[in-house]
């Protein structure tokens, strides 16, 4: 009897033992300080209400309840700091990354991350050199520099009509490859480069690379890089008399932009965005809606990808029955998940196979889509 007791005993504890809550850590990894923490923090958001979301749905995993936890490292857009956070998260053994948010970044973590064999999918990332480095556990869940530049070229010679075009670039993987896109799009379509110049993404004095251009008297001046170096050089440009157009990535279409141009904006001003506008995501206006009262302040820019990926990195365990990395990346290869943005499922080389490119203006206060 006391031997039956006790197997009953043990087969109890055995069962509860199976059915206890299992901890999944996801990473993050992005720039929480510096000149674009805001775009950093938007990223991070994201990922957290998806966190929360699939806490809330009591997601389980073999057979285990699922506890997801957020592990955040600020990676400062910094190639040395994103080596240094990719081998942090590596350490914390987190099942997953959402990161990094640049591609000066996500380039050099990503070999971190194929030697530690994490899956990492980047939600903002565009620089196409990230997923031709053969690396299996590397994904997109966005367009790529190749399709932004392709889009904006066949633009400004369709429509805008231009015949002179000058490009500055902030050298980082992202600024610099997203502005040899273009100028190998402009020309292919036969569009003059009059001038190509160069800058950093801490700089914010441009006067001298800017008066070198307007000499050049471009129907157009393009900027590869994000919205703080943008902003002051579209009021220097103006502060110079520039009246001409001025285009940029999707480093340029944000709110920080339209806050921190103020006066200097105008109709002239247009830039492209790797995906579609939140409008036409198929969960974009509720997704909007959520975060806001959420966080208390609008997306910025990438909140919804890094939504996406979390929740991509989160149904790939679910469909493997397990969060061990090595045994969920072939469901994640195979994925077909509608999300947010669209529907997430990867191509060979861990890009998106549906990816959109907006192109905006700047109208009344506001980006306003044209296609």
């Amino acid at each position: 009897m006391k031997k039956t007791l006790l197997s009953l005993a043990a087969l109890a504890l055995c069962a509860s033992a199976a059915n206890a809550d299992m901890t999944v850590k996801i990473g993050h990894a992005g720039p929480l300080t510096g000149p674009i923490a805001h775009i950093g923090k938007d990223g991070e958001n994201g990922a957290r209400l998806a966190i929360e979301d699939a806490n809330a749905k009591g997601i389980m995993i073999g057979g285990q309840k699922a506890k997801f936890e957020l592990l955040s490292e600020d990676d400062q857009a910094d190639p040395r700091q994103a080596t240094t956070a990719a081998q942090r998260l590596a350490d914390e053994n987190v099942a997953g990354i959402v990161g990094h948010v640049t591609s000066g970044a996500s380039i050099p973590a990503s070999r971190i991350y194929e030697r530690a064999g994490i899956p990492v999918i980047t939600p903002s990332s565009t620089n196409p050199k990230l997923t031709q480095q053969g690396y299996k556990v590397t994904f997109r869940v966005i367009a790529n520099d190749l399709q932004q530049g392709a889009a904006m070229a066949k633009y400004v010679t369709d429509k805008l009509k231009a015949t002179k075009v000058a490009v500055i670039d902030d050298r980082t993987a992202y600024g610099q490859g997203l502005a040899d896109a273009f100028v190998e799009n402009l020309k292919r379509l036969g569009v003059q480069v009059v001038g190509r110049e160069f800058t950093s993404d801490k700089a914010t004095d441009f006067m001298a690379i800017l008066t070198k251009i307007k000499s050049k008297s471009p129907d157009a001046v393009f900027y590869g890089g994000m919205d703080a170096q943008a902003a002051p050089m579209l009021r220097q440009l103006r502060q110079l008399g520039y009246s001409g157009k001025f285009l940029g990535g999707d480093g340029v279409c944000t709110g920080g932009m339209l806050s921190l141009s103020k006066s200097a904006l105008s109709a002239d001003v247009y830039c492209t965005q790797a995906g579609i506008p939140m409008e036409k995501m198929p969960g974009g206006a509720q997704f909007r809606a959520r975060f806001k009262e959420r966080f208390k302040t609008d997306v910025q820019l990438y909140a919804p990808y890094s939504y996406d990926a979390a929740m991509a990195l989160i149904e790939a365990m679910k469909n493997a029955g397990s969060a061990e990395p090595g045994k969920y990346l072939p469901a994640l290869q195979k994925l077909d998940y509608k999300g947010v943005t669209g529907n997430i499922a990867f191509d060979q080389y861990g890009d998106v196979k549906e990816a959109g490119v907006t192109l905006y203006q700047f109208e009344n206060g506001s980006w306003k889509p044209l296609n």
